[in-house]
């Protein structure tokens, strides 16, 4: 089609008698291109007798296009890059569509070249793509866009430092805090930190100052050559200005002349802890050859138990019980503790020593008792008898060595333990537990009765006057060995009935008192059993 057939289907178009934009426009241009509206602009963004190209939408968008060619920002990714614009950016869907929209919440902002760490991944888009940030001024000029951004860190934020120091402050700030210089190594600089130095605050080498009416932190341009250009000289420059001759950064304190100090030629000589103390802590004259009192700890410590191992108002040595590593643990041996009022034997042996002498809170050793309840409750208290726990001895029936093995003697009770009793634990019989679950206990007013504890299986056979008296088939050792003797009862067994096996004779029945072995018969005649 030449350019004269074109003009003149246009001119048809325009001076018809219909409504142009009705035939030719899918619908109303977006606000942002609101300027191409009308049939002279459609070859602005559309190829004739073609779609939209992206070749086109570069040829207005420089800035994309610009970015595209130096292979950085969104549009130059592998998600993005060779597209046709309009995949993304549709028009002709009215005035207020948004060209732009994507899902800001998983948006991958690691494709625009930039990956968002720590608080940064935190903030709202607009909280960094917004005018103020960007420096092109056509760009700043837009009402709303992504481009134009660097990640030059002060662009967003203000230099705390005032241009004193690398505009690059990833170099010693990490993302989630200014506060903290995490990758800042004053080893690098000309001062590297030694001793002492390394535990005091940035604060108080480097002043906060106010520099042009903001608050700055003084970084660079300190004077470091004298130890006297951060401290004042004690000595007052009689000893000169450097210190060093003396001291080190470990303690001004300690003077480098003692290093070499041997103290085991004195009648001191230092041992354990005493080698980590500072001289002044012992030394506290003006002189350290002033002479102090060193024969026993008591001249230097005070007695943390307060007189309780004194005897006639005197208190023997620290050195009796600890040693100079340190008071705890102490050296006072088990064979010394028997040696006491109060032997140690059994699981006491094995108790550490705070159990008992430091219950409330502080170290005690006189006037703790000895009786076993002035440590341990008495569970009992209440379920046993005077008469067979005396004194509340808990001794009468336990030992230290095995708590759990009972001594007691139950003859004493009146109750003899024979055969299988003699065998069970106590708690078999004297505890249990209540409707609750709660574990009970119970020693007085036990029923001695066999059907208390054990289940009749005879339902009531053999019972007397509603007591069925076991003990007088079974024994207590093996209770299927009855001892029953049949010549006592209604039913002699003699002749060939001596050699019939019982269950021949005695079989199980079932009835409304359940299952059981039928011994009791009403009918003992032959014809019960024999036909």
């Amino acid at each position: 089609m030449n350019i004269q057939k074109l003009i003149l289907i246009f001119g048809i178009f325009l001076f018809g008698d219909f409504n142009l934009s009705a035939q030719l426009s899918p619908g109303d241009l977006s606000n942002a291109h609101v300027s191409f509206e009308g049939v002279t602009n459609c070859t602005k963004c559309h190829v004739v007798g073609n779609k939209v190209t992206r070749e086109k939408c570069l040829d207005c968008h420089k800035e994309i296009k610009a970015n595209i060619a130096a292979k950085k920002g969104y549009h130059a990714s592998a998600e993005v890059n060779g597209k046709e614009c309009s995949v993304c950016h549709n028009e002709h869907h009215g005035r207020n569509f948004q060209l732009i929209r994507f899902n800001k919440k998983i948006f991958n902002h690691a494709l625009t070249g930039s990956v968002l760490k720590g608080e940064h991944a935190k903030k709202e888009c607009t909280a960094c793509h917004k005018p103020a940030f960007i420096k092109d001024p056509k760009l700043k000029k837009k009402i709303s866009t992504y481009l134009g951004l660097t990640q030059e860190c002060l662009l967003c934020h203000d230099d705390y430092h005032q241009g004193k120091l690398s505009p690059k402050c990833a170099t010693c700030h990490n993302y989630n805090s200014f506060k903290n210089a995490t990758g800042f190594d004053h080893n690098t600089t000309r001062f590297p930190l030694l001793g002492q130095h390394k535990t005091v605050s940035c604060e108080k080498c480097h002043k906060v100052l106010i520099i042009n009416g903001k608050k700055s932190q003084n970084l660079s341009g300190l004077a470091f050559a004298n130890c006297i250009d951060c401290h004042k000289d004690v000595h007052n420059n009689k000893l000169g200005q450097n210190c060093k001759l003396c001291h080190t950064e470990e303690s001004f304190l300690f003077n480098k002349a003692l290093k070499v100090f041997d103290h085991d030629k004195t009648n001191f000589k230092l041992l354990g802890k005493h080698k980590l103390v500072d001289c002044k802590q012992c030394h506290k004259g003006p002189k350290l050859t002033t002479p102090i009192k060193h024969e026993n700890c008591k001249d230097c410590h005070v007695d943390y138990h307060k007189g309780e191992f004194a005897k006639k108002d005197v208190s023997p040595d620290c050195n009796h019980c600890h040693n100079n590593n340190g008071f705890t643990p102490g050296t006072y041996t088990i064979e010394q503790h028997n040696a006491s009022k109060f032997p140690l034997d059994g699981a006491h042996i094995a108790s550490p020593c705070m159990a008992c002498h430091k219950k409330q809170g502080i170290w005690t050793f006189r006037n703790m008792g000895s009786r076993c309840i002035d440590c341990h409750k008495n569970e009992h208290k209440g379920f046993i008898k005077e008469k067979f726990m005396p004194n509340e001895d808990c001794i009468v029936c336990h030992k230290v060595k095995n708590w759990k093995k009972i001594t007691f003697d139950h003859d004493k009770t009146g109750y003899k333990l024979e055969g299988s009793h003699a065998l069970i634990a106590c708690g078999e019989c004297h505890y249990g537990k209540n409707e609750k679950g709660i574990r009970t206990q119970q020693f007085d007013g036990l029923s001695r009765e066999c059907s208390s504890c054990h289940k009749d299986s005879h339902v009531g056979q053999f019972a007397v006057n509603g007591k069925t008296d076991c003990t007088r088939c079974h024994g207590f050792d093996k209770w299927e060995h009855a001892k029953f003797d049949h010549t006592t009862s209604r039913f002699k067994l003699d002749g060939a009935h001596v050699t019939v096996r019982c269950e021949e004779c005695h079989k199980p029945v079932m009835n409304n008192k359940g299952k059981y072995i039928e011994y009791k018969f009403s009918d003992i005649s032959c014809s019960k059993c024999h036909s």
